[in-house]
């Protein structure tokens, strides 16, 4: 394949964020074909594929579109799938596991049944191509996933490895409570820019502080973790991954001056943040501190708090008060600070009502399997700059 031949990519993301999705890519300028749920298909090359595992901050994995299907039967599978072209992408040595498959809305979509069907049919185009009856399946890796819905068929090969929120700079065994994509997606939806405060009072292990770093100093949120397709020589040569890096690394603002801040009361967590600020590489532009979020202030106007508080997910019944007080604490805090915006990710059924006020707008997400809203408390603009200076 040269490196220019065009290609279909799947960015496949959290259900509800597929617009942020889509405008990360036109901004990285990709071309979007087009969306569906949890999913944004776009259009590039060898290269492309290297640049969107290093520089995209909002999705789940890169993949490579082998083919898309109309599909009703396992017939239809089986046939639809052995006369996709798999040799254009798999070398004779190549591990072809199908690794997932997930059939919703559709007539087909029993895992282990899709999963057996598209691996003889894979199996069966490279014999025939190769003029091989058994293969080695010792080189590298070409993991394969199918996404079903509607009975229509998406047959991938996965270019990420483990999961693009994997950064790398979480080195800690402790788990954090908001994954990076979608802490970075939510930013996204904020009109937060770097000149502005952000500040986060239940930060946990500082996953909304340390993305919002990265995305102020232009730190590639990929540019300190290994991918998978980096072993597809043939696919992808080698000097493409060396390139994108390095034009990574000389886009860094080092000069960046960021007003991000991040409170717990949980000293471990603190802790935890701190560490994973240092392995990013952005120590300096986040200030994280113990406290308790009734004592979270600030004396400058038009800050951001972005939040991930307390579920209550196993709290027992007598801890209830307790969850609903404390979202009454962070609702009069809010309310104490001058101008500000205020946006939470939670499942409590009555944080507005604890907080004391609807919100200006609030969406459905799912933070893992956990249904959530996030909620959004729009404060008033900043005065233009050159309004600033005349007054």
């Amino acid at each position: 394949m040269s490196d220019d031949r065009r290609l279909q990519l799947v960015a496949p993301c959290h259900f509800g964020l597929e617009a942020v999705v889509k405008r990360e890519l036109q901004s990285l300028g990709f071309s979007v074909l087009g969306t569906t749920d949890g999913r944004v298909i776009f259009a590039g090359d060898a290269a492309g594929i290297v640049r969107a595992n290093i520089h995209l901050r909002s999705a789940e994995r890169v993949l490579l579109r082998v083919g898309h299907l109309s599909v009703h039967t396992p017939d239809d599978l089986f046939e639809a799938v052995q006369e996709l072209p798999w040799e254009d992408y798999l070398p004779r040595d190549a591990s072809f596991p199908v690794v997932k498959a997930v059939g919703i809305r559709s007539r087909l979509f029993a895992p282990q049944m899709i999963q057996r069907t598209v691996q003889k049919a894979a199996v069966l185009r490279m014999s025939r191509h190769y003029g091989m009856e058994h293969f080695p399946m010792d080189g590298a890796s070409y993991p394969i996933r199918v996404f079903i819905m509607n009975d229509e068929a998406d047959i991938c090969l996965d270019t990420t490895g483990e999961s693009l929120h994997k950064r790398g700079y979480r080195k800690s065994n402790v788990m954090a409570p908001i994954a990076e994509n979608l802490a970075a997606s939510l930013i996204m939806l904020t009109p937060w820019r770097a000149d502005r405060i952000l500040v986060d009072p239940f930060c946990g292990s500082g996953t909304f502080l340390i993305e919002a770093a990265l995305m102020a100093a232009n730190i590639a949120p990929g540019i300190h973790r290994s991918f998978l397709s980096e072993q597809w020589t043939e696919l992808i040569p080698p000097a493409l991954w060396k390139e994108c890096r390095r034009e990574a690394y000389a886009a860094i603002d080092p000069d960046v001056e960021t007003d991000l801040q991040g409170y717990d009361i949980d000293p471990q967590a603190i802790d935890v943040a701190k560490i994973a600020a240092q392995e990013a590489g952005v120590e300096e532009l986040v200030h994280f501190q113990v406290r308790d979020v009734a004592d979270l202030s600030h004396r400058k106007k038009y800050g951001f708090l972005l939040t991930n508080p307390p579920y209550g997910e196993r709290l027992g019944a007598e801890d209830e008060k307790a969850l609903f007080r404390l979202y009454q604490t962070l609702g009069e805090r809010y309310r104490a600070l001058d101008d500000w915006s205020m946006y939470l990710i939670t499942s409590y059924p009555d944080a507005e009502r604890a907080i004391g006020k609807k919100a200006d707008k609030n969406r459905k997400l799912y933070n893992g399997m956990i249904e959530t809203r996030f909620y959004q408390y729009l404060g008033a603009k900043p005065p233009r700059r050159t309004d600033r200076g005349s007054t």
